[in-house]
């Protein structure tokens, strides 16, 4: 192995390794045992949600799709994740997420550095079909892990029937998926007011 290789491979390690932080970012969603949710728990789900969906519509580049839900959430590293509840400046956050994102990755070789910075970016503008598909994934996966989660009293369930629909009316089968996603949330609610 030549020398360019071998820092290129220990770029890459050095990259992993910095990437458990998110095993260790915790989110504002518990599973159902009663733990807190990491950041790296949802991004797998919201992966494997998509990857499953693949033969269901082919029209999509589902490659591309995984790639963006696997790297969504990686500029939540070092400051964490802040729950959708919670009204913020949203182009700061972003401005945020790419500086953390930048740092996180800054160890890799530049062709890494652009795959996932130019993933990360087209998922956030949400322009094409794939990052409609990941940005509406990633909410449905949220709302699963919150109706299927053992979560505090106060948990506000009516928040996830609005969370994320401006992605829903995409594509036939993501409609679907949320309906069932929406009836499930309304048996929570239901459940939740009868106590």
């Amino acid at each position: 192995m030549n020398t360019e290789n071998q820092i290129k491979v220990e770029e890459i390690i050095t990259f992993i390794k910095e990437l458990e932080r998110l095993k260790n970012i915790t989110r504002t969603a518990w599973t159902s045992e009663g733990k807190q949710e990491s950041v790296a728990e949802h991004s797998w789900r919201l992966a494997m949600l998509a990857l499953v969906l693949t033969p269901y519509i082919p029209e999509v580049n589902f490659s591309k799709v995984i790639s963006m839900c696997l790297v969504h959430d990686l500029g939540e590293a070092y400051e964490g994740d802040i729950s959708a509840t919670i009204p913020i400046d949203q182009d700061e956050k972003l401005i945020n997420e790419e500086r953390d994102i930048l740092r996180l990755i800054n160890t890799l070789p530049k062709s890494s550095k652009e795959m996932i910075t130019s993933l990360w970016k087209e998922y956030n503008e949400a322009i094409s079909i794939e990052a409609k598909i990941a940005k509406s994934l990633d909410k449905m996966e949220t709302i699963i892990q919150h109706n299927q989660g053992k979560n505090p009293s106060d948990f506000n369930y009516a928040f996830n029937l609005t969370y994320g629909t401006e992605y829903v009316t995409i594509n036939e089968i993501i409609e679907k998926l949320r309906k069932i996603i929406d009836d499930d949330t309304h048996i929570k609610l239901s459940d939740k007011q009868e106590k």
